[in-house]
Parts: structure tokens; C-alpha cells; sequence
């Protein structure tokens, strides 16, 4: 990232990703942006109405449903989308299994997330979207540290780190054959303080479950898990109240919460300036199964 005299390092961040969207508005035929209500897909959606000011965002937004997901979220998601007049594409993981495209897993700690992988791909052949924008940056964990701003996907779904494009000078190759696609991440050199620093400066809305509340948890392999009916919670791991936020928005079968008294967004900030873990290694039991959890699923094609 390249620094200009006399702008702030969020006017910068600001410009090269709303630079990325409209160079990706005009290469590719049919992009659409994925949204999950969490704070980078928000943050991501406002960068996206900049870019195209006073025109509508020219793309939809797509959601992958894995039928798991906070209630606070999806009614969130609905009101966002609503309120900012774009189309909403909804995938249903749910719909997946019906159809026998997926299997649902089993035991203690199944999830939906692999699943979602299957079904993001037929979303996209299905409408012909063939580039779709992320929120994913690098400083999460190791695999996508390894990103690229466009991230070339195989006619299979598939991202093999070394069949990536060279990325001099902020110059994106663009070029794919019919059945591939592109992932695009334009917050790819931001951090998680930059965003909560941008939410700070735009006043944006997020899910309430991103601030300190009361809710009812259990704790699984160091985690801090909400007790619904998808984590399935044991015997031998009793709930207790706690106050508690979210770092990340996810799967409720495999997201972890932190105690927190941060109820504003000048207090999660100041809560970051003070953590040295990562939001996906302190709250992701997914993450959790080895240091190549995300690669695994980004070469099966969802990341």
C-alpha cells in the first residue's frame, strides 16, 4: 500500500478498494459481491456504494445460508439490503443436502461450513457470476496472507497458489476462459483495526452480537460457544451466562465468542489495540483443526 501526502491511512485503504471494485466492475461480465452481515461484507458494501455514487451499487450481493447462523445476523442481513435498495441473491445450504449435493455431517463437532462450498459454486455457474467480491485480508491467518487482490479459480471451484497471476504496480490480469472465475478482495491490505477504525468514521450499523451482551454459552476446546441446538452441547459441558461479543460473524455451530465489556465501537477499538491474537484463531473452532483448515477449504473452493 502506497502512502500520499496529506490523507490518512484509512483515505488510502478507502481508495485502493474502491479503485478495485471499478476496475473489476468494468473487466468482468457479471460480478457479485458475497455479504454475510458481518463487518468486513459491511464495510465492503459501503466502499461499493462509494464507488458507483450517485448510481445503485451495479452488482448483487449473495449470501451462502447455511441454515446455522445467528438469527441477529440474517435479520440484520435483510435490513441492510433492504434499506440500501440492492438485489439479494440468497444460496441455501439447506436446499444443498435436499437435493443430495451435499451430506450433512455428523457428531459432536459437525458444521455446515465445508458444505457451504458446494453451494457457493452452483450459485455462481447458476447466475453466471464469474467474478465475486470478498471480504477476506490478509493478516487473518497464513493461507490468506498468500492472496491475491484477484485470485484466479480453476473450472473447478479450486485455487491452486501457484497458478496465481503477478500483482505489480496494483496491475490486475483479469483474463479467464468460460467456467473459471475470480475472487476479488479489495480489503485485502486492510487490518481488523482499519475496519472498526472505518466503521468509527462512516457510523456504520453492525450486528448487535459484535458488542459486549449477556447470553448463555458453554465452553468446547477453549472456546466460548452460544448453547442453541446446533452445537449440541454435552453433559459434561454445563451453560452458564457471561457477558460476551462476537469478533467474527459465522457458522453458530463452530463460532466462538470473547468475554468483553466492549459495548461501543470506540471500546472493541480499544479492546484491538490491546490483543495480539488473531479474530479467526481466538474464535473459530473450524480454524482450530490444524494451521492448514483454511488452506483445505480455500483449494476446495469456497475462500
Amino acid at each position: 500500500m502506497l502512502t500520499t501526502p496529506g490523507l490518512s491511512q484509512l483515505d488510502v485503504l478507502e481508495a485502493e478498494s474502491i479503485q478495485i471494485i471499478r476496475e473489476v466492475a468494468a473487466e468482468f461480465e457479471r460480478p457479485v459481491l458475497l455479504f454475510s452481515g458481518g463487518k468486513d461484507s459491511v464495510v465492503l458494501l459501503r466502499l461499493a456504494g462509494k464507488a458507483f455514487r450517485p448510481a445503485p451499487v451495479p452488482f448483487p450481493v449473495l449470501h451462502v445460508d447455511t441454515g446455522h447462523n445467528f438469527p441477529e445476523v440474517i435479520e440484520f442481513r435483510d435490513r441492510q439490503v433492504a434499506g440500501l435498495g440492492v438485489r439479494l441473491v440468497v444460496a441455501s445450504v439447506q436446499e444443498s443436502i435436499d437435493r443430495g449435493r451435499v451430506r450433512e455431517e455428523r457428531g459432536l463437532r459437525a458444521s455446515r461450513n465445508r458444505l457451504q462450498t458446494v453451494t457457493l459454486l452452483d450459485a455462481l455457474a447458476g447466475h453466471g457470476f464469474d467474478a465475486a467480491f470478498g471480504g477476506a485480508r490478509r493478516d487473518e491467518e497464513k493461507a490468506r496472507a498468500k492472496e491475491r487482490v484477484v485470485s484466479f479459480r480453476d473450472e473447478f471451484g479450486q485455487w491452486d497458489p501457484k497458478n496465481q497471476r503477478p500483482e505489480l504496480w496494483n496491475l490486475f490480469n483479469t483474463r479467464i476462459r468460460p467456467g473459471e472465475h475470480a475472487r476479488v478482495f479489495p480489503l485485502s491490505n486492510w487490518t481488523e483495526l482499519d475496519v472498526w477504525e472505518y466503521v468509527r468514521r462512516e457510523s456504520l450499523e453492525l450486528p448487535a452480537i459484535y458488542f459486549a451482551h449477556r447470553r448463555t454459552v458453554f465452553e468446547r476446546d477453549g472456546l466460548l460457544l452460544d448453547d442453541n441446538p446446533h452445537t449440541r452441547r454435552q453433559d459434561d459441558e454445563p451453560a452458564f451466562p457471561a457477558t460476551v461479543r462476537f469478533r467474527t460473524v459465522g457458522d453458530a455451530s463452530c463460532t466462538g465468542a470473547i468475554e468483553s465489556g466492549a459495548a461501543t465501537v470506540g471500546e472493541v477499538i480499544e479492546e484491538l489495540r490491546a490483543t495480539r491474537v488473531t479474530e479467526r484463531g481466538q474464535t473459530r473452532a473450524d480454524d482450530r483443526v490444524s494451521e492448514a483448515a483454511m488452506e483445505d477449504r480455500k483449494r476446495e473452493g469456497y475462500f
